[in-house]
């Protein structure tokens, strides 16, 4: 029998709670005694003039100093010194008191009963008033509402006073509605954090740990964190911070490993002490670009998150969201958790790119990547701030300068990868439609093309060209003539592409669908938490998962595209469908209640959980749990089927997926996913095609006229002029919708179309030309104004228009019934593309007319552009003579370039089976350089050249200092015909 204590327990172990605290002063004290202490105090940003090593005074430097002082101790200010007799006297009689109270107090712990309740988090300690209400501190209310840090960021949840207190965080309600976004319940400047313990010099850059003294509000806190510092380059910082105790899941992505540190970093590194924060700032400006000391950092097992100020409200990039190019910073969070859902605003969407650029206040540019594919918020405020929170992995993240914003990208793509050269047809015209459901429809539309003379390069069909939608299957009934049709395309250098999904179906007879048989053999399927195979259901009904993780399956994945190819030879794999979808809610089974389908906090994810429409977070797959690699499921199908096709075409693979994360464009383009037929929908695909550019994929586009409900002929038209323009350009339509393809419209439509489509097909040398620098140099194809405008900030939220890479501005009609539109033309030269026509701008926006069978284009002046004359397929069309326009500066200067090969061999660039040749304008003298010649050059002659903006008529014009014909018209522009030069010739052309 247990008797109970009578005494009061609560005041017992209060004492030993003095008494412990007494023991800690005791031993500081004593180390005092032996060491001159520096007192610290918390810094602000701007008080921060530290780096590294110096964040500790000379005495304080090594990890054994740091090691010797309690890290839960307070560093108290500097005392004075007292003598050791006087010291070692009171200490004796401090000694005496506390032994008494501990012991005192360690007789009644041990009559303690032991407690049954799970450890936890102590309570936050809240201060109260006199009568018993909420008391907080006096800085909570000098806190402006754009520096709110949100303490209470769960979606759906009402938060209260006492909810918000309980978090041991400042409540106020804002001034505006709950609907501004204005946190109610935030952080105070005091909030715990982790402290920063310790600080050495590594090979790489700095080594630190961190501790937390103080418990956070969501489980698992750890305690102890490593963080290293690697200056890997002049404009690159990478940023880990891990968990020394235990391995971490991480993404597992190819990144750079480098060995030696940068020699001549832009940036600085500054640490404040406690609570820890890192600043980053560029040396040659001051400009801070990273500062996380403005909010608390949190690393529990299943909650991370870092704050950081931002040096202006002009963001970009964190894909993939239908929104503006610009973002909102007005309270806007951006989820990223690969999802299936048409676009819509404030959803996460199909891909997860955790990248952002900014620009700064002086023209310059940075960007940061957060290297973490668990599920995420993003949110935006308007300090300007943003904070990262993720629900798994670590903190890897990686700051580049720039100092350009094109430099910024090269420089995110030298760590994630540059994009891939495509096969040349890829930049042809394409056709699709879901529900052409016979191959003679499909045939016919080809035909119909054809016979109108209207481009096209390729011909798509969707899921109803499968028996009964299985993959690698066709419907030998509806879709008995498809091997003929795709025979037919390759006679007329034309080609096909099919679409795939990843569910296999489970539900056919055993031994009569090899694609699922032959995974269950060889054990390539996601399995659920219980070791089974994870059942869902898609299209052909209930299905197993491909787990692309698993490198068996990269070989069952190719076995059946061979296989299928000997059946259908295709050259090219839609994959969709790809997040993966599932049009149940985790699993046929469903989910089991555990922390990984229910985290301590769930970002704001369309469906509200995991699980929703897609496999069971919990889902076991070769690498990880899908909680963790949930968001790489497209690209690494993207990387299974870009292997499989270079096996069998031995040419450079066209892949198209609908999923994607960073390195995607090195296996993949990406299309805008189920648009509509809507003005918005053709409006917002110039965003969205300017992001995946910044975002390493630039072979991108949306449906053209809109893949769901029909299009109008006005809306089809305009958005065909606009398509021409998009990297890749695919008409693409909805099931049982009324037939969009440019023969099924008005013989008025039907040319406006046409000639759009041509105008793409004479442009193909430059936008080849642009793809290879996407290749090299990580360069944009689709360019955002303010690339090659940083200086002017009107450029900043332009996104209704675009270039081709520096010089060729697109103006689209963006709106019904238009026959004008208002476009912005940055200070310079312009000319129009189709007259020479010229153009001054001071900086303006200027009403350009657009009738319906027009798209205004303008070269940017000091380019030189290689076109050629178009034919009804890019092999024909490749064939013909150049016409090369320049467009010159005041001063009379162009340049340009063409890098030109077979269009469809794997990699001609590192193999040197290419031919790159530059011109240049000066001096009223084109001069053609070859730097780089090949057999391909041989084959194609420059026909004609066109100089826009020559002011005064020449006498003669020689080629190769031969006099040679030519026109000139009132508009200053010169034109030399009948040239016949060999490309791979370095020629020169004057005129006097």
């Amino acid at each position: 029998m247990q008797c109970e204590m009578s005494y009061p327990t609560n005041l017992i172990l209060t004492f030993r709670g003095y008494y412990f605290n007494y023991l800690l002063l005791f031993l500081y004290l004593l180390y005092t005694l032996k060491f001159e202490m520096v007192s610290y105090k918390r810094l602000t940003p701007e008080e921060v003039h530290f780096s590294g090593a110096a964040l500790l005074d000379p005495d304080e430097t090594t990890d054994t100093d740091l090691k010797d002082i309690n890290p839960e101790l307070p560093l108290l200010p500097q005392s004075r010194r007292c003598s050791i007799t006087v010291a070692l006297l009171t200490l004796g009689g401090l000694i005496v008191v506390l032994s008494g109270i501990w012991l005192l107090g360690t007789i009644f712990w041990l009559h303690k009963p032991p407690s049954t309740e799970p450890h936890r988090p102590p309570p936050p300690a809240v201060a109260k008033s006199p009568n018993g209400t909420w008391l907080q501190p006096e800085s909570c209310s000098q806190i402006p509402e754009a520096w709110r840090f949100d303490c209470y960021p769960e979606r759906g949840v009402v938060v209260t006073e006492e909810m918000c207190h309980a978090r041991n965080c400042c409540f106020i309600q804002a001034k505006t509605s709950r609907r501004s976004g204005v946190p109610w319940c935030f952080y105070t400047p005091e909030y715990p954090s982790y402290e920063l313990v310790s600080i050495t010099d590594t090979e790489m850059g700095k080594v630190g740990k961190l501790l937390r003294n103080k418990k956070t509000y969501y489980p698992k806190d750890i305690d102890a964190l490593q963080m290293e510092v690697m200056y890997e380059e002049d404009n690159r910082l990478r940023v880990k911070i891990t968990d020394p105790a235990e391995k971490r899941y991480e993404v597992p992505i190819d990144v750079p490993v480098v060995q030696k540190k940068a020699s001549n970093p832009s940036y600085t590194v500054d640490f404040i002490k406690e609570p820890f924060g890192l600043i980053v700032k560029r040396t040659q400006t001051g400009t801070v670009l990273l500062n996380t000391s403005i909010a608390p950092l949190f690393y529990a097992d299943q909650f991370l998150q870092m704050s950081t100020s931002l040096p202006s409200r002009f963001i970009y990039g964190l894909g993939e969201h239908r929104s503006n190019f610009l973002h909102d910073v007005q309270w806007n969070t951006l989820t990223m958790w690969a999802r299936d859902v048409p676009p819509m605003e404030l959803t996460n969407l199909y891909g997860v790119h955790p990248f952002y650029l900014s620009m700064e206040s002086d023209g310059m540019a940075h960007g940061f990547f957060m290297l973490n594919s668990n599920a995420m918020d993003v949110a935006l405020q308007p300090a300007p701030a943003l904070t990262w929170r993720m629900i798994g992995g670590i903190l890897d993240f990686y700051i580049f300068l720039g100092p350009d914003p094109s430099s910024v990208i090269a420089q995110y793509l030298d760590v994630v990868g540059k994009p891939a050269l495509p096969i040349f047809w890829a930049l042809g015209y394409h056709l699709c439609r879901w529900g052409y459901k016979s191959s003679d429809k499909t045939w016919n539309v080809v035909k119909e093309m054809r016979n109108y003379g209207i481009p096209q390069d390729v011909q798509w069909n969707d899921i109803d060209y499968m028996d009964h939608a299985l993959d690698f299957t066709y419907d030998t009934v509806n879709f008995s003539s498809l091997p003929d049709l795709v025979k037919d395309l390759h006679r007329h250098d034309q080609h096909y592409v099919m679409i795939l999904d990843p569910g296999i179906s489970n539900s056919q007879l055993p031994g009569s669908y090899w694609p699922f048989d032959e995974g269950m053999k060889r054990g390539i399927f996601i399995n659920d938490s219980n070791g089974d195979v994870l059942i869902g259901k898609v299209w052909p009904g209930l299905t197993a998962f491909p787990d692309f993780s698993n490198p068996d399956t990269h070989e069952w994945w190719y076995q059946n595209l061979k296989r299928f190819h000997e059946k259908v030879a295709f050259d090219g794999v839609w994959i969709d469908m790809n997040e993966p979808s599932n049009f149940l809610d985790g699993s046929l089974n469903g989910c089991p209640d555990n922390e990984l389908e229910n985290p301590p906090y769930t970002p704001g994810i369309l469906g509200g959980t995991l699980k929703a429409k897609t496999v069971c977070a919990s889902a076991h797959q070769k690498i990880s749990t899908h909680y963790n690699i949930h968001s790489l499921y497209g690209l690494m199908e993207a990387k299974a089927t870009e292997s499989a096709l270079r096996k069998i075409t031995n040419k450079r693979p066209f892949v198209i997926s609908r999923s994607t994360f960073p390195s995607q464009g090195k296996y993949s383009g990406h299309w805008l996913g189920d648009n509509r037929s809507q003005w918005k929908d053709l409006a917002t695909s110039i965003p969205g095609m300017l992001t995946f550019n910044i975002l390493g994929i630039p072979l991108i586009g949306a449906d053209i006229c809109g893949f769901g409900g029909s299009t109008t002929e006005d809306l089809c038209v305009r958005w065909t002029q606009l398509g021409a323009f998009y990297p890749f350009s695919r008409n693409h339509n909805s099931i049982d919708e009324q037939d969009q393809e440019p023969t099924a419209f008005s013989p008025a439509a039907r040319t406006a179309m046409k000639e759009a489509i041509l105008l793409r097909y004479s442009l193909f040398p430059h936008l080849y030309t642009l793809f290879h620098h996407a290749h090299i140099s990580g360069h944009t194809v689709a360019t955002p104004l303010l690339f090659q405008f940083p200086n002017d900030e009107k450029t900043y939220g332009i996104d209704k228009q675009f270039l081709w890479g520096k010089s060729l501005l697109v103006t689209p009609v963006l709106e019904e019934g238009r026959d004008y539109v208002v476009g912005y033309f940055p200070k310079g030269l312009w000319y129009d593309f189709h007259t020479g026509d010229s153009l001054v701008s001071s900086g303006e926006e200027i009403n350009l007319q657009a009738p319906k069978d027009k798209i205004n284009l303008h070269l940017r002046e000091g380019s030189v552009i290689p076109t050629q004359s178009p034919n009804t397929t890019l092999w024909v069309s490749s064939g013909q003579p150049l016409h090369l326009i320049a467009s010159l500066s005041e001063d009379g200067l162009a340049k340009g370039d063409l890098f030109w090969d077979d269009g469809e061999t794997l990699d001609t660039y590192e193999k040197d089976q290419y031919a790159y040749i530059y011109f240049t304008v000066k001096q009223n003298t084109m001069t053609s350089e070859v730097l780089h010649n090949h057999e391909e050059a041989t084959y194609i002659t420059v026909e004609t050249v066109s100089f826009y903006g020559v002011k005064t008529e020449p006498e003669n014009v020689t080629v190769n200092s031969q006099e040679a014909a030519f026109s000139y018209r009132n508009n200053q522009v010169l034109t030399v015909t009948d040239l016949g030069l060999n490309l791979s010739h370095n020629f020169t052309i004057s005129w006097m």
